[in-house]
């Protein structure tokens, strides 16, 4: 099983950015992708984005493109999301996840979640 931490949440005025971090321990080998998930108050989660371990492959929803960009550290087993120009209506609980397969990762499907990390952007 893979274990997910993630750090670097807090509160930020609005145009404002933060990094957030996901610390992936245990079987990572087995991790096709990770991504960064959002669940804000009263809302159903959805995905933020998504990085592929091996190649290029990124997916980004369209609330956050050209804002957000995710990237990875292998060799640190560290994924990260890089918050630009945040609006009030990022905040949100932000959810590191991952995925098993190539399938899964095109349906959005992940399947090991981290404690979440809570993103506050005043207006």
């Amino acid at each position: 099983q893979v274990q997910l931490v993630e750090s670097g949440g807090g509160l930020v005025q609005a145009g404002g950015s933060l990094r957030l971090s996901c610390a992936a321990s245990g079987r990572t080998f087995s991790s096709y992708a990770m991504g960064w998930f959002r669940q804000a108050p009263g809302k159903e989660r959805e995905i933020v984005a998504g990085i592929v371990w091996r190649g290029s492959n990124t997916y980004y929803a369209d609330s956050v493109k050209g804002r957000f960009t995710i990237s990875r550290d292998a060799a640190k087993n560290t994924v990260y999301l890089q918050m630009n120009s945040l609006k009030f209506e990022d905040t949100a609980v932000y959810y590191c996840a991952a995925v098993g397969s190539a399938v899964d990762y095109y349906l959005h499907n992940y399947n090991v979640w981290g404690q979440g990390t809570q993103v506050t952007v005043s207006s």
